[in-house]
């Protein structure tokens, strides 16, 4: 899952080698689906399902996971969901801005696809705490197989390998990042191996491949069989990572790299552990570790944690990729973004959301022990996500493309049918265990959705005080104040209405500078926006001048560095002539019309812990003023 590593540039793409850029998929796209074999199969017959360990149970879960690999993974998300880029940029944030951009002109439409793209955003970082959890514990797990008597030790290895995980996000990923790639193409291979090693014991089990055994399974056992799908779903964990890391290597390599290399390695590893369970139904404990020759227990344990840590190290990087989409599009408190490479834009780390992964992984280890209870918990957050994935991507192919409804609904209406099963069949894991990501991903939603309210309360409260542009300037031609060198840039979010900063500045200081600019930044519902197109700027006399600067979502909003493509004589924004102000406010709770009293208390108190502009827009330190001002929400 995750929107990993490196944000490579377009021109990248073409002069890299095809082979590099399979490469470099493989290590950061396809870490979490690639784990999914460690535990889905063990979880499936030995997860309390009741699903017999015979011919026909094993052949019946064989074709239910390899169909829905195909379904899910091979027609829905490389065939449909890859092709609904924002201008390359893919991921749950990327596509619900241009699902709003799709409902335009349907106000309640696009205030539905808001809430499911906000949805999908929460479940997310309920999967990014349990995705490193689940994955470290399957593989550490492996111990205890060739050591008696080690299990004990399971958890605390587990949790220092994780918490050494994060510890290391600071320093970036660069470095260790270019052995992903190798990594993880062992990783495969080695899959493979084992699965053909399987096979070649019971080659029978192919037969699984005939759509007929998983239809079987449903009729013979109709009670458990939406059920199982909760299992079986495990082997589906990660595919929205496909399209997350859409921006960071384009559709081309990340589709090759699955169908040469990744699907099937996990489908002859799927089928070889099903070959091992026809000869051995005890193997259903662990099928994963016992598919290996003995002598290659160990050496595939180190390789296990290897790829479980890369494929936590996706979903981290993920989490941060989200947080500074969902921070530009303005549902998330502006929070300190630390650049980790000087030349991969991609590269990011957000200390606040690192410990709060990091708290949340520690808590569920702690909590479940194994991956076995962990699985009763995983799915939900997953199922979910992809499920608000294909209802964004139904409005962008129907509003956006205008495809033909006749040959488009069909379509939709059956990757509805089968997101809407996994998740039904995941639903009563919520009892089972899996409260922990609805639980996170209510709170959040809760969070993004206060801010976001709360923020254009306060545009109103402020207006409600504000003076028109005009009428300010005809003022000041009338009673002209004393005006003192420089340029002075205040940052307003309303471009037609007179910052307050400017007002307590006139009032207070009782002087204006020659050139006052009137600065909104405006961000744009793409990855984006072009140099020539960042800049707009309107000149209203007086030595006054309004300036709108425009950023993408993925942008980094460097204002000094985005002024200096303002070339107007008139206009100066040398470093040690320009000084910023800047408007703080407090928030007050009140019983005025707005939100309830406590999203008020709560908006509040996120307004105050929020990153200011000075460290957003990377302001120069020693030339920022910055004034306050109480308001009533």
């Amino acid at each position: 899952m995750g929107q990993a590593s490196s944000q490579v540039a377009a021109s990248e793409h073409s002069a890299a080698k095809p082979i590099g850029m399979l490469v470099a998929a493989v290590g950061v796209v396809y870490g979490d689906i690639g784990t999914s074999p460690l535990y889905t199969l063990k979880e499936v017959f030995s997860g309390g399902y009741g699903v017999p360990v015979n011919h026909d149970g094993v052949l019946g879960i064989l074709a239910l996971i390899f169909w829905s690999l195909i379904w899910v993974v091979s027609i829905k998300y490389m065939m449909f969901v890859l092709r609904a880029d924002n201008q390359g940029e893919g991921g749950i944030m990327a596509l619900t801005a241009l699902a709003r951009r799709a409902a335009a002109g349907h106000a309640k439409l696009r205030t539905l696809l808001v809430v499911c793209g906000l949805i999908g955003a929460a479940l997310f970082y309920g999967d990014s705490m349990i995705t490193p959890a689940i994955s470290v514990l399957s593989a550490i797990e492996g111990l205890g197989l060739a050591f008696e008597g080690i299990d004990h030790w399971v958890v605390p290895l587990s949790l220092i390998v994780l918490v050494a995980l994060f510890l290391i996000q600071r320093h970036g990923t660069a470095r260790i990042g270019i052995l992903f790639g190798p990594i993880m193409v062992t990783w495969f291979l080695v899959l493979g191996a084992l699965g053909v090693y399987g096979i070649s014991q019971h080659p029978e089990v192919l037969q699984a491949m005939n759509p007929v055994w998983g239809v079987r399974f449903f009729m013979v056992h109709p009670g458990m069989g939406i059920a199982i799908l909760g299992a079986v779903v495990l082997a589906l964990t990660g595919a929205e990572a496909l399209y997350a890391d859409m921006g960071h290597f384009g559709r081309k390599p990340i589709a090759r790299a699955w169908f040469i290399l990744v699907l099937p390695a996990l489908v002859l590893n799927y089928f070889g552990q099903g070959a091992l369970l026809l000869g051995d139904p005890e193997a259903a404990r662990n099928p994963f570790y016992l598919l290996a020759p003995s002598w290659a227990l160990i050496p595939l344990v180190g390789l296990s944690t290897l790829a479980t840590v890369i494929a936590s190290q996706a979903v981290i990087s993920g989490a941060f990729s989200l947080t500074r989409q969902a921070i530009q599009l303005g549902y998330i408190p502006r929070m300190h973004i630390q650049h980790t490479s000087s030349a991969e834009q991609g590269q990011i780390y957000i200390g606040a959301v690192n410990w709060a992964l990091m708290v949340g992984v520690i808590l569920l280890v702690l909590g479940f022990e194994s991956s076995g209870a962990l699985a009763s918990a995983y799915g939900v957050a997953v199922t979910g996500t992809m499920l608000m994935t294909t209802i964004l991507v139904s409005a962008v192919m129907l509003l956006l493309w205008k495809w033909p409804p006749i040959l488009a609904v069909p379509v939709l209406l059956g990757f509805l049918l089968v997101d809407g099963l996994y998740f039904a069949a995941n639903v009563p894991k919520i009892i089972q265990g899996g409260a922990f990501p609805v639980i996170a991903g209510i709170v959040l939603f809760v969070l993004m959705t206060t801010w976001k309210r709360g923020k254009q309360l306060l545009v109103e409260r402020m207006d409600e005080g504000g003076l028109p542009l005009p009428i300010f300037i005809s003022s000041i031609r009338v009673q002209p104040p004393h005006r003192v060198q420089g340029t002075a840039v205040f940052l307003s979010a309303r471009p037609d209405a007179v910052p307050h900063a400017l007002l307590h500045n006139l009032l207070h200081n009782q002087v204006l500078h020659e050139q006052v600019v009137l600065l909104t930044v405006v961000y744009e519902d793409i990855p984006r926006v072009p140099p020539q197109r960042r800049f707009a700027v309107d000149s209203y006399g007086e030595g006054f001048f309004r300036v709108i600067l425009h950023f993408g979502f993925t942008d980094e909003p460097d204002v000094p560095e985005a002024l200096k493509l303002c070339h107007l004589d008139d206009l100066n924004f040398s470093p040690m002539r320009t000084t910023y102000f800047l408007s703080r406010e407090t928030v007050i709770a009140s019983k005025l019309e707005g939100m309830a009293r406590w999203r008020e208390t709560l908006f509040a108190f996120m307004l105050k812990n929020a990153n200011g502009n000075l460290r957003f827009f990377n302001l120069p330190l020693n030339r920022v003023i910055e004034l306050g001002t109480q308001v009533e929400m």
